[in-house]
């Protein structure tokens, strides 16, 4: 699709293309809606972003919480979002022993005892080796600078996600 597209479709369209840019969170596409046309890819993910900085923290601990373990049961199961499976995928996550598997359960359990949300990290570009490493640093952050390291995250994460889809 391209951004001529998006900017001339209909809203529900154009927030059913951008819908799961967010994980689970097509309020953020609808929220952008209304400040069609942007003249980039960069002033539409600048907007999105915007828009879930004024959602308030309430908005943001559930964008924060709709997104997957990495590497947990739902990635074994299969019940991923083709987007998080596809990012998961390309870090080798779905190619882990049984012993690694373990690793990354407890380090996700224990990441959410200590901080009440899933560790999120754009992983593109990150093997298994890097993504445990940055579980390990980031366990040792406040609450506050992990809410704030998420919310990066997914930033980049729809960046990632809305080079893939507009052309």
């Amino acid at each position: 699709m391209t951004l001529d597209e998006l900017n001339d479709a209909a809203p529900e369209t154009f927030v059913k293309a951008l819908g799961g840019i967010f994980e689970h969170s097509p309020w953020v596409a609808e929220a952008v809606v209304p400040l069609r046309p942007f003249a980039s890819v960069e002033l539409l993910h600048a907007a999105m972003t915007g828009a879930v900085d004024k959602a308030g923290q309430v908005a943001q601990l559930g964008l924060i919480r709709a997104h997957p373990d990495l590497a947990g049961k739902a990635a074994r199961q299969g019940s991923l979002t083709a987007h998080s499976t596809s990012e998961q995928k390309s870090a080798g996550l779905d190619r882990l022993t049984d012993a690694e598997f373990d690793e990354f359960h407890q380090l996700n359990d224990g990441y959410q005892r200590r901080f009440g949300f899933p560790f999120i990290l754009a992983v593109r570009g990150h093997d298994k080796h890097s993504i445990l490493a940055a579980f390990r640093t980031r366990l040792q952050n406040n609450a506050g600078e992990e809410v704030a390291e998420a919310l990066r995250q997914i930033a980049l994460i729809a960046r990632f996600r809305l080079d893939d889809l507009i052309v």
